[in-house]
């Protein structure tokens, strides 16, 4: 059998890993065994991450709504069906925008889902 010199893949197979691992924490950042183990779990986390902050960011809207609903003397809950019956489609990342840059227009929002 002959032999098989595999030098250069593999010096670029780990600083491929290594390069993934900047900035970590000890010998993470820089021993390849190391660094394999956290590239993956990292990798793992920001997937699952990606999943969450959506839903994240929903209960922040809904919370900042909930906020300026109150102030307003109506509930979440109430304010959402209000709109779904007078069919006025706007989304909760708007409507809690609106509520914290523009609070006269969410005044009359809810104004106009009162009626």
């Amino acid at each position: 059998m002959s032999r098989v010199k595999r030098g250069t893949l593999q010096r670029r197979r780990h600083n491929k890993i290594l390069k993934q691992a900047k900035g970590f924490r000890g010998l993470s950042g820089t021993l390849f065994t190391l660094a394999k183990r956290r590239v993956i779990r990292a990798g793992t986390n920001a997937y699952r991450h990606r999943r969450t902050k959506k839903r994240d960011f929903r209960s922040l809207w809904i919370v900042r709504m909930n906020a300026a609903l109150r102030m307003e003397g109506i509930s979440y809950s109430r304010f959402i069906n209000m709109l779904t019956l007078k069919k006025i489609a706007l989304n909760r990342k708007m409507l809690s925008e609106i509520a914290i840059h523009e609070p006269k227009v969410f005044t009359g929002i809810v104004n106009e889902a009162r009626k």
